[in-house]
């Protein structure tokens, strides 16, 4: 089995510190972690020490919500233009930036060769079905590439005053029920399980065939057993790895994920086979 984690962070300064200031600081305060940054080779090395064998590298623009500098579509391109092996590269674009967004993206696609677009709703403040967004759903459907939406609570500015100005309301899963309606030739993956929206997301995965969750962010020994159930059975082609590194360690979410009790055949697919099919590996 070759494991494919579909939603890691660089761990390094850019991301961090640069890009997450002190809403990352609380984020690993969140996580009861250490605020520690390292190099891609070390993150390289505790993946490969695992198991997994590709990791999903996501680029990061909250620049209009926040005022912090971006991990650049570049920074990421690079990486993987570097170990290609190892890694499938996600652009990120501002959603506020309306046509220039769009723009980036088909660069970031075309020409930087990254293979999907992640957001994150909270940070960036945005909810995902208002209409003026619509156009860069259209160009990644024009562009075949999937979709990851953030979904439920959030690191980001846990446990600061206020949150640090967060709001948990952009990151309920049924504003994406909405983009899934209306662009059914869209791939979405919904990152996290979506507490404590959890029901909602399991209902939107089960009736709408293009979204997909991701199970990163929780460490498997927490799952609901409603969660499990689902992924063991009717979820079992739509869930997919992922570990939301560096808050949460590849070898703990395997270790933890394999005590499930899960069907074997069920394992691979969360595994490994769901997220070639989706990523068309």
């Amino acid at each position: 089995m070759a494991p494919i984690d579909v939603h890691v962070h660089p761990p390094t300064k850019e991301y961090l510190v640069d890009a997450g200031g002190k809403y990352l600081e609380a984020a690993f305060k969140y996580f009861r972690l250490p605020f520690e940054v390292k190099s891609i080779e070390q993150m390289i090395e505790e993946f490969e020490e695992a198991g997994v064998e590709k990791m999903v590298l996501l680029a990061w623009d909250a620049e209009t919500a926040t005022g912090l500098p971006k991990v650049s579509n570049e920074y990421i391109a690079k990486i993987v233009d570097k170990y290609p092996e190892k890694f499938i590269g996600f652009a990120s674009v501002d959603p506020h930036k309306g046509k220039i967004a769009v723009k980036e993206l088909e660069r970031a696609v075309e020409d930087l060769k990254l293979s999907g677009l992640k957001f994150q709703q909270a940070a960036q403040q945005f909810i995902p079905n208002n209409k003026k967004y619509y156009p860069l759903y259209e160009k990644a459907v024009e562009l075949k590439i999937p979709v990851l939406f953030h979904v439920g609570m959030t690191g980001w500015g846990a446990g600061l005053p206020g949150g640090g100005g967060v709001k948990l309301k952009y990151v309920r899963p049924i504003y994406i029920d909405d983009v899934a309606a209306d662009f059914p030739e869209l791939k979405i993956i919904c990152a996290h399980p979506a507490w404590p929206w959890l029901d909602e997301m399991l209902a939107i995965a089960m009736h709408k065939s293009n979204v997909y969750i991701d199970l990163s962010g929780w460490a498997p020994k927490y799952f609901p057993e409603t969660l499990i159930r689902y992924v063991n059975s009717l979820l079992s082609d739509k869930c997919l790895f992922g570990t939301d590194y560096p808050f949460i360690k590849p070898a703990r979410w395997i270790s933890e994920f394999k005590k499930l009790g899960l069907k074997p055949e069920v394992e691979k697919k969360i595994l490994e086979e769901n997220a070639k099919k989706l990523l068309k590996i």
